[in-house]
């Protein structure tokens, strides 16, 4: 065995140390205020924890405020939540306390179940402990002994969980001081580096193990960061969420509903079904000249999904139906016994209308686009409002082109994607290019040359925005069947979401036998182009919704203006006012009720119309109006004239607008 270990540093330097030489010993023989600061190492990037002897290979000290830290943090802070809820009830078992996304959570399993009123008290017994400041500290302990130990303390799912642990692993149980808990590790060197920045969130009832035939368990959630500012940060963006929720904003503005008898579909009420068509037109509108509107069957022969692969590949998230007849009838001999699919994608029919009549080169490229109603099962635990629904209208497009045309068609694409971005004020985009799987379909020099022009693309995409939009790649993480884009943008407070992407296709063209005639008179296999910009229709209206927290620009507002009157003497006035509004294309409402004006505006404040116009009996004399707005309580007096032109011009969509701009520039 070798008397020294070799570690390679940062900096490229390589230095012997002596076998059994700890992360620790390393980080002091670097500087001793290292070593006050680091909370790990990494082994050839794998954390580990200081006290363990360090191996050949590349070295990285992790202080604190290193990123990777966060997840120490968070997992620390989840021991020291069990030894606090332990040192408050004695009898309480622990169970099992990953971190994730943002924070950490603990499974208990206690007689009572724990409140929200626990929580402040769990809190304040945390950072009692952590304040003890106990090293964590790691045993290895015999299979045998650990489970004695764990049946001793009453601990019957530790128990368990040792069972569970696959032979050829060790048994690890981590101390902060006198408490200990069965885990892998790491952990940072003591619980006073955790810091005090966290808050638990809430508690859950959780199955153990994720069975519904297992008890019943206490879930509590909890957050934690490296810094107060970080944690105050994401509470505030967190509060912010709750405010802007758009199912809350659905109810408040009358948009839409669910309900148990259609789970996961939704219930468009009049103003939410007018933003979703107004989002329709906006987009078809964008399309116009470039690409054909189509529209492919709802159910198709499972024959046709087997071929394109996805009865195989994506079974499990479809719906298969069959007749009713069939279904009460499975003797007659007449009835249509064929299982038929909802479909969760457009692509396979765009793929036979294609084909439907020879294709020349001199065609290409052929761009179909459809907003196509399509069904996918989601489990009932995932559905998310509009966010996550079963039943979803996709504003798809496939693009048919020859391989010298897919560089400039993704720039093409590229181009409408941002500019679509735009027109909705998002402009922080993130684009970034994911790269082969390990399953994949299509030969290597078919996703070698692929990746080669969507690389390129990227760097144009970078170098034409000057910066604005940032890439990256994600490698591994494209489809199965070619490379794609990911468009990400950010909201007004900083969350980002997953909308559009850019996919190459080299399976389904090849599964369906698609093909054009080239210049020789061959036949040749299309290079299909997936793209998507809003993606789910649905989700990106509920985006939109939080994003604008309800107060939506005045061109995508369900109701755009309310004329409301203070007396009746100018109801007359008020109506020729939204008469005259109406004829400049707006969507007015009135309300002449026998209320008091500031009852009125209070009223459609909460449902987020954009704009009031106050009329009383001065305003009819004069022919003038005062204009409201959402969330302010000025008021501005213009005339009837100059406020419906304003407020017209305002009301229109950017597009058109950019359009009349420029006939008027040309003019």
């Amino acid at each position: 065995m070798s008397q020294t270990v070799s570690l390679t540093f940062p900096d490229g330097s390589v230095r012997a140390f002596d076998a059994g030489t700890t992360g620790r010993d390393v980080a002091e023989s670097i500087s001793k205020s290292l070593v006050k600061k680091a909370v790990a190492v990494t082994i050839d990037g794998t954390l580990r924890d200081l006290s363990d002897p360090v191996t050949d290979g590349a070295i990285e000290i992790v202080t604190r405020t290193d990123p990777r830290a966060l997840e120490l943090i968070r997992h620390d802070t989840a021991h020291v939540m069990a030894e606090a809820v332990q040192e408050l009830w004695p009898s309480t078992q622990v169970t099992i306390g990953p971190v994730i996304e943002n924070g950490f959570y603990y499974d208990f399993a206690r007689d009572t179940p724990f409140t929200p009123e626990d929580l402040p008290r769990i809190e304040a017994k945390m950072k009692e402990i952590i304040a003890r400041n106990k090293p964590f500290t790691k045993e290895v302990w015999p299979r045998n002994k650990a489970k004695e130990v764990f049946a001793s303390k009453g601990e019957d799912y530790k128990v368990e969980l040792v069972d569970a642990i696959p032979e050829d692993q060790d048994v690890k149980i981590y101390y902060q001081g006198d408490w200990f808990d069965l885990c892998r590790g790491p952990h940072m060197a003591s619980t006073g580096q955790i810091g005090t920045a966290f808050k638990l969130m809430k508690v859950a009832g959780a199955y153990w193990r994720g069975d519904s035939n297992n008890p019943m368990l206490t879930r509590i959630y909890g957050t934690a960061w490296a810094t107060q500012e970080e944690l105050d940060q994401y509470l505030h963006v967190l509060a912010e969420a709750e405010k802007r929720d758009h199912r809350k904003l659905g109810r408040e503005m009358d948009l839409f509903h669910f309900q148990e008898e259609g789970p996961g579909v939704v219930f468009w009420h009049g103003k939410g079904w007018r933003m979703f068509q107004t989002l329709v037109a906006y987009m078809r509108r964008r399309l116009a000249g470039a690409y054909e509107e189509v529209n492919a069957p709802q159910v198709l022969d499972t024959s046709l999904w087997e071929t394109s692969g996805h009865w195989g590949w994506y079974q499990e998230n479809m719906f298969a139906v069959k007749s009713a007849h069939s279904l009460t009838n499975p003797d007659d001999p007449e009835a249509d016994d064929r299982v038929f699919a909802l479909k969760p994608m457009n692509c396979p029919g765009h793929v036979q209308i294609f084909k439907h009549g020879l294709k020349s080169y001199r065609e290409l490229p052929i761009r179909l686009a459809e907003f196509g109603l399509v069904h996918r099962y989601e489990p009932s635990g995932a559905l998310h409002g509009l966010m996550r629904v079963r039943a979803f209208t996709q504003d798809d497009a496939h693009v048919f082109c020859t391989d010298e045309q897919m560089a400039a068609e993704c720039l093409r694409i590229n181009d409408l994607i941002l500019s679509v971005y735009e027109d909705f004020g998002f402009k922080e985009i993130v684009v970034k290019l994911s790269t082969r799987p390990e399953k994949r379909v299509g030969s290597d020099d078919l996703w070698d040359r692929a990746e080669s022009v969507m690389m390129e693309v990227l760097k144009t995409i970078e170098a034409q925005s000057g910066g604005r939009i940032k890439t990256g790649i994600l490698p591994g993480e494209g489809a199965f069947y070619g490379p794609k884009f990911e468009y990400t943008l950010k909201d007004a407070i900083g969350r980002e979401w997953q909308c559009g992407t850019t996919q190459v296709d080299f399976n389904l063209p090849e599964r369906f036998g698609a093909f054009y005639i080239d210049q020789s008179s061959e036949k040749r296999q299309p290079v299909m182009i997936h793209r998507a910009i809003c993606g789910s229709m649905e989700r990106f209206l509920g985006i939109l919704i939080e994003n604008f927290a309800g107060h939506m620009p005045l061109w995508f507002a369900p109701v755009q203006v309310v004329v409301a009157t203070i007396t009746s003497d100018a109801d007359d006035y008020g109506r020729e006012v939204a008469d005259a509004l109406r004829e400049a294309g707006m969507v007015v409402e009135t309300d002449f009720r026998n209320e008091k004006i500031n009852y009125k505006i209070r009223e459609h404040s909460v449902t987020k119309v954009p704009v009031i116009i106050v009329c009383g009996k001065k305003e009819a004399e004069e022919r003038s109006v005062n204009i409201r707005r959402l969330g302010s309580q000025a008021q501005t007096s213009m005339s009837l004239a100059e406020a419906v032109n304003s407020l017209a011009m305002e009301a229109t969509p950017p597009d058109l607008l950019r359009k009349a701009k420029a006939r008027k520039s040309a003019a």
